[in-house]
């Protein structure tokens, strides 16, 4: 069986959440882990969960610079996941705020864009690039006009660097809702109540969890034969 015994794995966005679930997946598996993210203070937790060989960087993706600054430095690797982004608010596109929504693309897409950019010369034969997608983009429902345009964009461009950067392996993972942090800007009853009404509707009836992606996450890393694909980790939710 394929492992990631002695693999560089670069986690962008690792220090919570979908990140971190994914960094401690991979450790487990035998790679040596790199985490980022923008907080000192997360990854200092994150690495207290961590193997003692896991390195930890603050680094501000939101600057083009500075992820090619942490790229030019890090040295090669084999793997590559993306998973940093902030909340997105849920909003009609009549109250939407155009301007502050533009800010919703820095980080999780341009972040993205820079990180391969920068970081595909640095990726070992056989290597691989992971993003982060939703299932909105194919499931779109009333409120989410930036989820879905985000999730669709990210969709377009896996399949556009699987081409342009063959052979390395470029995949991402299409989500659908996790418990994690980034539906912080919810209430509690809010959240309570949609998490309630998953349960009842999907076809899994239960919410995602972090370990869900990060599972699929070591297998696109260890998969040497997909490229280019959007794999859906959402219990069902396209379906229903």
């Amino acid at each position: 069986m394929k492992t990631l015994k002695d693999k560089r794995v670069i986690i962008l966005g690792g220090s919570s959440g979908l990140g971190l679930a994914t960094a401690q997946a991979a450790a487990a598996d035998g790679a040596e882990v790199i985490i980022v993210s923008s907080n000192q203070q997360r990854i200092d937790k994150a690495l207290a969960s961590l193997p003692e060989n896991s390195k930890g960087f603050a680094v501000s993706l939101d600057k083009e610079e500075n992820i090619k600054s942490f790229f030019n430095n890090i040295g090669n690797f084999d793997h590559l996941i993306y998973t940093a982004g902030e909340n997105i608010s849920m909003s009609m596109v009549d109250d939407t705020d155009i301007e502050k929504s533009k800010d919703f693309f820095t980080i999780r897409f341009w972040g993205a864009f820079a990180a391969i950019k920068y970081g595909r010369p640095y990726i070992n034969d056989g290597g691989s690039i992971n993003l982060m997608s939703g299932n909105f983009g194919q499931r779109p429902a009333a409120g989410y006009s930036l989820g879905a345009t985000i999730c669709g964009a990210m969709d377009a461009f896996t399949r556009a660097m699987a081409v342009e950067l063959a052979p390395i392996r470029i995949n991402n993972i299409a989500a659908g809702v996790i418990d994690t942090d980034l539906w912080g800007n919810l209430s509690k009853d809010d959240k309570e109540n949609f998490f309630g009404h998953l349960e009842k509707t999907l076809l899994l009836k239960r919410v995602g969890q972090p370990m869900d992606v990060a599972e699929a996450f070591v297998f696109l890393m260890k998969q040497e034969y997909i490229t280019g694909q959007s794999l859906v980790i959402d219990g069902g939710a396209v379906l229903v």
